[in-house]
């Protein structure tokens, strides 16, 4: 498996940081393996729509990390 990545949002606009993390994704799902922590800061709405509109189609793992609520923990093992 290849070592953890971050994306960070800070800054970019809902519209943006969707993009950015469904461009992110296509990327290192053509790596194969992956684990991507997805920095969304306090914005529970910006992470409710990566949930609904990106993730829930997928068929990666993840979760919110109860010790930073202000993250999405992704990842990918493929056999």
């Amino acid at each position: 498996m290849t070592p953890n990545e971050t994306l960070d949002l800070h800054g970019f606009r809902h519209k943006e940081a969707l993009e950015l993390v469904q461009d992110t994704l296509q990327s290192l799902d053509r790596q194969g393996s992956f684990s991507l922590t997805i920095i969304t800061g306090n914005s529970t709405v910006l992470q409710q729509r990566i949930f609904e509109e990106i993730l829930q189609q997928t068929p990666y793992h993840y979760y919110v990390p109860g010790w930073n609520l202000g993250q999405i923990v992704v990842s990918f093992t493929s056999l």
